[in-house]
C-alpha cells in the first residue's frame, strides 16, 4: 500500500533570479497550502489574477519549455521548480512570481531545492494519491529524429526515470544513458545541480529572436563544438541528468505521485506531457482514474 502523507513548506520562502526569456529581474515565493491544495502559481505583478494550477489541462503549446495557462495568464518555463517541488515530495505549494518566468538561476533546480529545504516540510492529513497504469508508448519522427518515451508499471510504490540521449555522431554532446529511481535523497544528490544546456548556434537563434538578453554561457551550459563554452560540466553525464530532471518536473502535472517507470529517448517536453496525456486517457478508457488510494 502507498503509505506517503502529504507535505507542504512550514513558511515562506523566495529565491530572487533572472528570467531566461524577458531578461526581467524576478523574485519567486513559495507558500505554505492546505492539504490537497496541489501547486499553483500565481502572478503577483498582474492584480487579480487568479492562481493557475500546476496539471496538465492548464499546458499552453510552447517549444522548448513548458508553460502553463489561464484566463489570458501565462507562466512560462516551470519545470525547474516542479521538478525541485516533486523531488522533495513537496505537494502543496502556491508559487507566487512577479514576473511571467521563474528566475532563470543557472538553469538547473539547485537554488529552488535550497531554498525549499530551508523553509522546512511539514507532513500533512491526507494521503498522496498514487497513478498506476498499463504500459504505453509514444514514437515521434524516424531515423535520427525519432523520439520515443514509454511507460511501464512497477511492482513497488515507486518512480524511476532512464534518459537515453543520443544526438549522432557529429554532435559535440556524447551519447549517454542513466537510470535515476526518484527519492528526495536521490534528487537533491543525483539530478538537482543538473543544468539546462543549448548549442552555441542555439543560443545564437535564441538571442536573435529576443531570448536570454542578460544570460551568458556562465548562467547556463552553451556547448560549442569542444564542449562547453566558458563553463565546465558538474558530472560527465549532466545532460542526461537534466533531461531527467525535466522528465520529472513534466510528469508532476499529473498531481499525484506515479508508480512506474519510464524510459525515454530523445523525448523532450512536448513528449513529456504527451505520455502522461495518453496514460490518463488510457485510464479513462479502462474505465479508471489510475488512481490507488493509501491505506
Amino acid at each position: 500500500m502507498h503509505g506517503r502523507f502529504e507535505r507542504t513548506i512550514r513558511r515562506p520562502v523566495e529565491v530572487r533570479g533572472v528570467g531566461f526569456l524577458t531578461g526581467r529581474d524576478v523574485t519567486l515565493r513559495f507558500h505554505p497550502a492546505e492539504a490537497g491544495h496541489g501547486i499553483a502559481f500565481q502572478r503577483s505583478d498582474l492584480a487579480g489574477s487568479a492562481p493557475i494550477p500546476a496539471r496538465l489541462e492548464f499546458t499552453a503549446p510552447r517549444e522548448r519549455r513548458t508553460a502553463i495557462e489561464r484566463n489570458g495568464v501565462a507562466i512560462e518555463m516551470i519545470e525547474h521548480v516542479m521538478a525541485a517541488l516533486a523531488g522533495l515530495q513537496i505537494d502543496n505549494c502556491r508559487v507566487e512570481l512577479d514576473a511571467p518566468e521563474p528566475p532563470g538561476m543557472d538553469g538547473s533546480s539547485q537554488d529552488f531545492t535550497e531554498a525549499l529545504l530551508s523553509a522546512g516540510s511539514a507532513v500533512q492529513a491526507a494521503r498522496k494519491r498514487l497513478f498506476v497504469s498499463g504500459p504505453a508508448s509514444l514514437v515521434t519522427g524516424r531515423g535520427r529524429d525519432r523520439c520515443e518515451i514509454s511507460y511501464r508499471p512497477v511492482a513497488r510504490p515507486t518512480l524511476a526515470i532512464t534518459y537515453h540521449l543520443d544526438y549522432g555522431p557529429r554532435s559535440p554532446i556524447p551519447p549517454q544513458e542513466l537510470t535515476v529511481e526518484i527519492t528526495p535523497e536521490s534528487f537533491q544528490s543525483e539530478l538537482a545541480f543538473s543544468r539546462t544546456f543549448v548549442l552555441e548556434r542555439e543560443a545564437h537563434e535564441l538571442r536573435a529572436a529576443g531570448y536570454g538578453a542578460r544570460t551568458s554561457p556562465r548562467e547556463l551550459l552553451v556547448i560549442g563544438p569542444n564542449g562547453p563554452i566558458d563553463n565546465a560540466l558538474r558530472s560527465p553525464d549532466e545532460f542526461a541528468r537534466h533531461k531527467i530532471l525535466d522528465c520529472l518536473g513534466d510528469f508532476a502535472l499529473l498531481g499525484c505521485d506515479i508508480q512506474g517507470h519510464f524510459s525515454a529517448y530523445r523525448s523532450g517536453h512536448h513528449l513529456n506531457r504527451e505520455i502522461i496525456r495518453q496514460l490518463l486517457a488510457q485510464a479513462a478508457y479502462e474505465g479508471s482514474t489510475g488512481l490507488r488510494a493509501a491505506a
